[in-house]
């Protein structure tokens, strides 16, 4: 990657050696490119050394994830547009200036085959082929079996949900905010998939962390309604006095989803899009806010 200019977007992707609260490891071990000298090295290693502001990053993924599949993750920094949206916001539809979005989505290209196949997300189920988007579709996610095409969804709190299969015949990602979860988004992926799921690796990216996700009664009961066992990923708000509010563990609740239907190799890490400002976009935060780009493509 170029190091000169300061408009270069963030981008950031894969896991290497970061805490996973469930067994087996998918998408790990990252290559990224800092320097003319490549570094093994994890998104949170160069957060903290902030090398990643001036700094445009493709990572290709190796490890127990196929060396065919590629993810990327963009963060708010490097873009064009101005606050509340600053800066790298992928939106169309989130009141920001077109010509800076339009900016943004160019310079996210470069670090991409071809341009996304982006969604209408309307948190709902439905996940699509990629290969036959032509525009903007209904859906909250999307799979396909061909190289070079890129599967994205756009985020500032919900979770997004990168899947590919140990033979790297197929990736997909999806959108999943607690209404897409609840309602069934990832069993719809792992459906649209048709491989068999104890094949497939999953890593959750960069979501609202469990000590600022707070919901209604009424979220946590749905949970349980289709699960029992959900309840453990709630917690009472704790204002010393419990007021119908609790505090939902999102990655969570995705992890028992997709061991319901027999994925258990999921790694997901302890980023808090709420909490970490200066590298996220935050629904919850900041209300009037940009949207960050999750993709994954295939060699």
């Amino acid at each position: 990657a170029a190091n000169g200019s300061r408009n270069q977007p963030t981008l950031a992707a894969g896991t290497a050696n970061l805490p996973s609260q469930g067994t087996g490891s998918a998408f790990s071990d990252v290559n990224v490119h800092i320097e003319p000298s490549r570094q093994s090295v994890s998104f949170v290693q160069v957060a903290a050394k902030e090398k990643f502001e001036v700094l445009a990053h493709r990572v290709a993924e190796r490890g127990p994830a196929p060396k065919r599949v590629h993810t990327l993750v963009t963060t708010r920094q490097g873009g064009a547009s101005r606050a509340p949206w600053a800066s790298f916001n992928l939106g169309e539809r989130v009141g920001d200036d077109p010509v800076a979005v339009a900016e943004n989505r160019r310079s996210l290209q470069v670090h991409l085959p071809d341009e996304p196949k982006w969604l209408k997300q309307v948190h709902g189920t439905r996940c699509v082929d990629a290969t036959l988007v032509t525009s903007p579709t209904e859906a909250d996610a999307s799979f396909t079996r061909q190289p070079r095409i890129v599967c994205a969804v756009q985020t500032a709190d919900c979770l997004p949900v990168f899947f590919c299969d140990d033979d790297a015949s197929v990736v997909a990602v999806a959108h999943a905010g607690w209404r897409g979860l609840v309602a069934g988004v990832l069993e719809s992926t792992v459906h649209s998939m048709q491989v068999n799921p104890a094949q497939l690796l999953v890593w959750l990216g960069p979501a609202i962390g469990p000590n600022k996700f707070e919901v209604g009664g009424e979220v946590r009961a749905a949970f349980m309604a289709h699960d029992a066992q959900a309840s453990q990923a709630f917690v009472p708000t704790a204002n010393g006095k419990f007021d119908g509010k609790w505090l939902a563990d999102i990655y969570a609740l995705a992890r028992m989803r997709l061991a319901a239907v027999g994925i258990q190799r999921v790694t997901s890490t302890n980023w808090c899009t709420v909490t970490q400002g200066d590298k996220f976009f935050s629904y919850r935060r900041d209300g009037v806010t940009g949207r960050m780009a999750s993709c994954i493509w295939l060699e």
